[in-house]
């Protein structure tokens, strides 16, 4: 295996920066993007990340006195759907406990964002938000029952370093769920999908979001991103055991799972 911490350059979209001033970057990004971040998700996938957000909640299977560990975490939407799902499934069981969320994430502006969004009233005091390195993980050994990620792995400087630090905060047994944009699995949505995102994506970022350079960014950073089978070797070599991934979409993004 390589040693890519050692690597003295790292993939900032198509450009290769020092690995130093990457973390740097993308909290610019998401600094200038945190305000729109949402609606900009809703008009670039056509809504349907929300469907690919309740695939991993489903796949997650959130139970009573659970705790989630949403790693860029953003507004919190995972957060809050762990938390209804294992509402639901204690009220059927007539289970009382509650699960618990923390949302981490290391742009504070997408985390005041999530803030200002608000819970329920049945949520309220259950969603901790923290601002924290996914490299870096400011939480104890397992400490968790679940960990997700939805859209941030790419986002990382070592993924390697970020994925085993989401394994060390599992509790023996625990589930990792990862969701990411990767590689289509046909070369006729391929084409389109490009067309799609290199034309259209950056426009509405520069109509919407009045900043079309880091949805450029974005755009280019799925591309550097691997594919599905090099990212489940990379979930094994950070120690996740019964590693397996599901395209969404024809393979526009994947949702990749393992086991502590």
């Amino acid at each position: 295996m390589t040693d890519r911490s050692t690597q003295d350059t790292v993939s900032f979209g198509f450009t290769d920066v020092p690995r130093t001033e990457k973390a740097g970057l993308v909290r610019g990004v998401f600094d200038r993007s945190a305000r729109r971040y949402d609606l900009m998700n809703d008009l670039m996938s056509v809504g349907v990340h929300r469907v690919w957000k309740d695939m991993v909640i489903t796949r997650a299977n959130p139970q009573p006195g659970e705790r989630l560990i949403d790693v860029a975490g953003g507004t919190g939407d995972l957060a809050r759907s762990f938390l209804t799902k294992a509402d639901r499934a204690g009220e059927r069981r007539g289970d009382p406990r509650k699960a618990e969320a923390v949302v981490l994430d290391i742009n504070e502006q997408m985390l005041r964002a999530g803030v200002k969004r608000g819970v329920s009233e049945a949520q309220a005091g259950r969603i901790s938000w923290v601002t924290g390195n996914a490299e870096c993980l400011p939480l104890k050994d397992r400490s968790a029952h679940c960990v997700t990620i939805s859209t941030g792995i790419r986002n990382v400087t070592d993924r390697i370093s970020a994925l085993k630090e989401m394994r060390r905060v599992l509790k023996p047994g625990g589930r990792f769920l990862c969701l990411e944009f990767t590689r289509p699995t046909s070369r006729a949505w391929e084409k389109i999908y490009d067309a799609w995102s290199f034309n259209v994506m950056p426009t509405l970022g520069e109509w919407v979001a009045k900043d079309r350079d880091s949805y450029q960014y974005l755009v280019e950073s799925i591309r550097r991103f691997p594919d599905q089978d090099s990212f489940a070797d990379e979930l094994r070599e950070a120690g996740f055991n019964r590693v397996s991934y599901t395209n969404f979409s024809g393979g526009i993004a994947a949702l990749h799972t393992g086991w502590a």
